[in-house]
C-alpha cells in the first residue's frame, strides 16, 4: 500500500518526507494507521549513527494509532482498536519467558536493523529499492506502520490518542526506571540527573511512589522550574554549583536512589559520587557506543549498585495502561512535557528537541 514516511538517507541527514510502499501485513503483523508519534532521543542518535543502524531508514518508535488490519494469526487486537506501539521482544528467550522482556536476548536485530522479524524489508520505493523499516518493530514516522502482538498495546479510547505515543518508550523509560527498576519505598529520597522528558517522567513517578525527597538536577532553568511544578522537592542548577556537594547537604550520607538520564559521562560520574553506601544508581542515558567512565572500584565496593535500565524494566502490556490510568486520575500529568508538530515540521521538531526547546516532540501524522 502507498504511504508517506520520513526517511533518513545519510548520517545526521534530514528527515525527508517521501511517498513509499508498505507491505501488506503478514500473518503475524498488525497494520496501524498512525495518528501521532513521539520523537525520542534514540531516533536522533540512530540518525546520527551513534548506534550503527543501516541507512536509509524510517525511524519512529513511539507510535499511537488505530488498527486497520490484522494478520491471520493475530488475536490480541482487532480493527478499530486504539493502540500504542512500543519496543519489540522475541517472547521465547529465558528473559522473556521469565517476565523480563527488557532483557530479551534477541531484541537488537529486530529493533534496530531495518528488517522484519522474518528478515524481510517491509518498505520500498516505487522502483522496488529497499528502505530500512521495522525500527523497534514499527517505523512509525509514517502514515501507516506494521507492528506485532509483542509490541502493540491496546489502550482505552477515552484518552486523546495523539498524547499516548510517548508512553511507548521515553515516558515509559523514565517512569518505569523508578516504579519498576529502582522501586524506592514511600518516604525515601531519590536524585534524578537530567530534566528532559525521561528525567521529568521519573520525577512524576517518584511522586507516585511516595518519595518525600525528590531532587532534580539539570542545567536549564526552565526545566528545573517544570521539575518543581511536577513534584520535585528540590532542584539543583548544575551550571553554578557542584551537584554532588549540594546533594550531600540534602542527604548527608548520599542518596539511596539515583537515576542518570542525560547520557553524559561526566554526569554519570556525579551520579555515582552522590550515592549513599548501599545505594543504587540507575543508568538510562545513552551516549555513543564505546563511551566509558572512570570508576573508583572501592567506592562501589561498599554495597553500591550501578545498573543499566532498558525501557524502565516494563512489561508494556501492564505498565502502559497503568500510566494511562494514572494520567486519567491526574496523578501523572505527562501531557505537560509534550509539544505537537505537523508531519512536515519533523525536522524542526528534531532541532527543537536537540536544543532543549521542546521536551517531548510529538509528530501529528494525520
Amino acid at each position: 500500500m502507498k504511504i508517506k514516511a520520513a526517511v533518513v538517507r545519510q548520517k545526521s541527514g534530514p528527515f525527508e518526507l517521501e511517498d513509499l510502499v508498505l507491505n501488506e501485513p503478514a500473518e503475524d503483523q498488525i497494520l496501524v494507521r498512525v495518528v501521532a508519534t513521539g520523537m525520542c532521543h534514540t531516533d536522533l542518535i540512530c540518525r546520527d549513527q551513534h548506534y550503527p543502524v543501516p541507512l536509509p531508514m524510517v525511524f519512529g518508535h513511539e507510535g499511537a494509532g488505530v488498527v486497520e488490519k490484522v494478520g491471520s494469526s493475530v488475536k490480541k487486537v482487532q480493527p478499530g482498536d486504539h493502540v500504542v506501539l512500543t519496543f519489540y521482544t522475541c517472547g521465547g528467550c529465558e528473559a522473556c519467558l521469565s517476565g523480563d522482556p527488557t532483557s530479551c536476548a534477541n531484541s537488537f536485530v529486530p529493533n534496530f536493523m531495518g528488517r522484519s522479524v522474518t528478515g524481510e524489508c517491509t518498505i520500498h520505493e516505487h522502483n522496488g529499492e529497499e528502505v530500512g523499516a521495522s525500527f523497534f518493530g514499527q517505523s512509525s514516522f509514517a502514515t501507516y506502520a506494521l507492528s506485532y502482538e509483542r509490541n502493540t498495546v491496546k489502550v482505552t479510547k477515552d484518552v486523546p490518542l495523539e498524547l499516548l505515543g510517548p508512553l511507548g518508550c521515553g515516558i515509559q523509560t523514565g517512569a518505569g526506571s523508578v516504579l519498576n527498576a529502582l522501586n524506592p519505598p514511600a518516604g525515601s529520597a531519590i536524585v534524578i540527573f537530567g530534566a528532559g522528558a525521561v528525567g521529568l517522567s521519573a520525577v512524576m513517578a517518584s511522586v507516585v511512589a511516595g518519595c518525600t525527597k525528590i531532587i532534580s538536577v539539570d542545567v536549564k532553568e526552565n526545566r528545573l522550574k517544570l521539575a518543581h511544578e511536577l513534584g520535585a522537592t528540590h532542584v539543583i542548577d548544575a551550571t553554578n554549583t557542584d551537584p554532588v556537594e549540594e546533594i550531600k547537604k540534602l542527604c548527608a550520607d548520599g542518596a539511596p536512589y539515583v537515576l542518570e538520564t542525560s547520557g553524559l559521562p561526566s554526569v554519570l560520574s556525579q551520579a555515582i559520587l552522590s550515592s549513599a553506601v548501599g545505594g543504587e544508581i540507575g543508568i538510562v542515558g545513552a551516549p555513543p557506543m564505546g563511551t566509558t567512565v572512570p570508576v573508583d572500584v572501592n567506592f562501589l565496593l561498599f554495597n553500591r549498585k550501578l545498573r543499566g535500565i532498558i525501557e524502565g524494566q516494563a512489561v508494556s502490556d501492564i505498565f502502559i495502561p497503568r500510566l494511562v490510568e494514572l494520567y486519567r486520575q491526574g496523578k501523572f500529568p505527562f501531557d505537560k512535557l509534550i509539544k505537537f508538530y505537523s508531519f512536515d515540521e519533523i525536522d524542526r521538531a528534531a532541532e527543537d528537541s536537540e536544543k532543549g526547546i521542546t521536551l517531548k516532540p510529538v509528530i501529528c501524522i494525520v
